[in-house]
Parts: structure tokens; C-alpha cells; sequence
């Protein structure tokens, strides 16, 4: 089947069977609880069979991310009714949101909490970063339309924040803001919980809002080297700051990859859908665009 092809779901075929085999079996109980939960006329189990199987309503999940695909067109795909491709992206999304960022076939993370912990036992530097996914405009009277009119590209946007590790590895994809917020926003989690000798590479100058006075050791934060003259700078001074800022540029251009892995699926280029289902799509894509990556890179992981 052509809609199964690597490059329009974006997923291997290896990766696409180890979805089914974990998502299935729990697609399938929480469908049968939602039938139990209700008053009914019918067993459950009698009535029509679904047209729409499990592996197709996953392929649909997977198409609509990854090139924008309309309902429409998915429905004609898979000849069923648009409001069946729309149920059916309702009820997988979930599940693979809750699936987290995988970083080895046994670890996944799922919260910042995971990837402070995960990076505390790894003794690894986390790359950091965020970055804007263009949204529809809040209609006009809704309260607080203008807090999505992003001060850098004057877009209505969501800022999205990603770490990754310094090979490029997804970590964590998430923490959805209105663009008119600040960039960073790690929250009190990720400072409480910051383990000793745990380091993050601030992505840009915005990340020295994480090295501010409530850090007890600001050598955890990388950030970009600060300009100390402002004026006529030596010659000498201008080298040495030159060096540094070409060296840190060169570790965060790994997160910089790990982003733009994560604009080839279309719907975080510019997200054309409800506001509201934007964060378990980001979620849902970054699961499985980890996953991908852990299947296409293993021998990384093992180094």
C-alpha cells in the first residue's frame, strides 16, 4: 500500500510493526471500556465491523503530521468517511503522545522530570533550545489574542521548547507557550530538580535566562559568551571572544538538526488545525520521530 511507504509516513516499516504491537492491544481495550462505560441497546461486539483497521488508522495518524493531508484526502485514501479519519486521529494521537521520546529500546522520557533524572544518571550535557510553529489567529474578541503575536518573526506562533542531547537525540519536545511569552520557561521542575554535575547548553543568548540567581551553580548553564566591550574592544579580545562563541555554536548545532528533524513533519512548520491539539501533536510526533531515530542510529547509542 502506497500510503505504508517510508516516505510518506515518515516511519520505517520496522517501526511502523512496533507501533501496531504496542499500540494495538491498547487501542483495542480502551475502545472496549469506552463501549462497556455507556448504556446500550446491542452487546458489545454486535453491529457493523470497522472498515478503518488499527494498522490504517495508525498510517493516518502518521500522514496528517507528517505532510499536512487534509481529512478529506486521508478519507478518499482509505475510502472511508472523513468523520472516520477524524475519530481515528483522535483516538491514536493520544497514544502515541503518551509514548515519550525514545532514547534506548528500554528508556523513554516523558517529562522534564525524566530527562533531568535521565541526564543526571548519564552524566550527559543536554543541548537546549525552542522554536516557533505558526498557528491560526485566535478569533477576534477571544481574551488574550494577542498573547500568540510572536515578538521575533510578528506571527501568531506557539514557542515550543526542545532539548536534546549532544549527538542531536530527541529528549523532550514540549512545553507549548503563546509566541508572546518568553522564550525559556523550563520551570521550577527542572531547577529543583537539577542533580549534581547535570549541565544544559543554552541553544542562544535567550538561554541565560536558566543561569539567573535562583541557580546555586551557574557553571550547570552553558550559555553563549557574554561581550564585555562594548566599545573600541582589543584586537586580542575580539579573537578570544570570536573562538569562543564559533566553539559554543558548534555544540549547539545539534539541537539546531534535532529541530529541523522535527520541521520535515509539516503540522510543526505551521500548524493549520485547533489550537488546543497542537501539544499532543508535538508530543505524538516526537515520539515517534525519536523512535525512528533510535531504529536508523543504534550503533550511536551504544557508543
Amino acid at each position: 500500500m502506497i500510503v505504508g511507504n517510508e516516505r510518506i509516513t515518515g516511519l520505517s516499516p520496522a517501526v511502523v510493526g512496533e507501533l501496531v504491537a504496542e499500540l494495538g492491544p491498547l487501542w483495542h481495550e480502551r475502545h472496549r471500556a469506552r463501549l462497556v462505560s455507556r448504556v446500550r441497546m446491542r452487546a458489545v461486539g454486535a453491529g457493523a465491523r470497522y472498515k478503518l483497521v488499527f494498522v490504517d488508522r495508525l498510517l493516518a495518524t502518521s500522514v496528517h503530521p507528517r505532510h499536512g493531508t487534509t481529512h478529506d484526502v486521508l478519507a478518499c485514501w482509505f475510502g472511508v468517511d472523513r468523520s472516520t479519519i477524524t475519530r481515528a486521529i483522535g483516538e491514536v494521537r493520544p497514544l502515541l503522545a503518551e509514548r515519550g521520546c525514545t532514547v534506548t529500546p528500554g528508556l523513554r522520557l516523558r517529562t522534564l522530570a525524566d530527562v533531568v533524572g535521565h541526564l543526571g544518571t548519564s552524566r550527559k550535557t543536554a543541548i537546549l533550545d525552542a522554536t516557533e510553529i505558526r498557528v491560526r489567529r485566535p478569533a477576534q474578541g477571544t481574551a488574550g489574542r494577542d498573547r500568540f503575536i510572536s515578538g521575533k518573526s510578528k506571527q501568531n506562533a506557539v514557542k515550543v521548547m526542545v532539548l536534546t542531547d549532544a549527538e542531536g537525540r530527541l529528549l523532550f519536545c514540549g512545553e507549548a507557550r503563546p509566541g508572546g511569552l518568553p522564550r525559556y520557561h523550563p520551570g521550577p521542575r527542572l531547577r529543583a530538580r537539577r542533580p549534581p554535575g547535570h549541565r544544559t547548553l543554552g541553544g542562544d543568548p535567550g538561554g541565560r535566562r536558566l543561569s539567573g540567581p535562583r541557580w546555586a551553580d551557574r557553571r550547570q548553564v552553558v550559555t553563549p559568551p557574554h561581550r564585555k566591550f562594548r566599545k573600541h574592544p582589543p584586537l586580542w579580545y575580539e579573537e578570544m571572544h570570536a573562538r569562543e562563541k564559533h566553539a559554543h555554536s558548534s555544540r549547539r548545532i545539534r539541537v539546531e538538526h534535532g529541530i529541523a528533524h522535527l520541521k520535515n513533519w509539516r503540522a510543526l512548520a505551521r500548524h493549520h488545525g485547533r489550537r488546543e491539539y497542537l501539544p499532543a501533536t508535538i508530543q505524538a510526533v516526537a515520539a515517534v520521530a525519536s523512535h525512528q531515530q533510535n531504529v536508523t542510529r543504534p550503533l550511536a547509542h551504544a557508543a
